[in-house]
């Protein structure tokens, strides 16, 4: 099992989540712990082969941690 962490800056943008599962699959990786996701919200979404864990961040888009689990 390969763990890692990466500090994303933002997933924000369109396209953000599917260009990071696709690092995440480059590197074989199982679980990655992100931060500074800057979503909405808390709750789950999967995309590239990965389950997609996040937590909630402040009102400015601003923080928020998420977890990205291979099934």
């Amino acid at each position: 099992m390969k763990l890692g962490s990466w500090k994303v800056r933002s997933l924000y943008r369109a396209g953000s989540l599917k260009a990071a599962a696709r690092e995440l699959v480059r590197y074989k990786l199982d679980v990655v712990g992100l931060q500074e996701v800057s979503w909405d919200k808390e709750g789950t979404v999967r995309s590239g082969g990965y389950n997609f864990f996040y937590g909630k961040e402040n009102e400015n888009h601003q923080l928020g941690t998420g977890l990205f689990c291979a099934p």
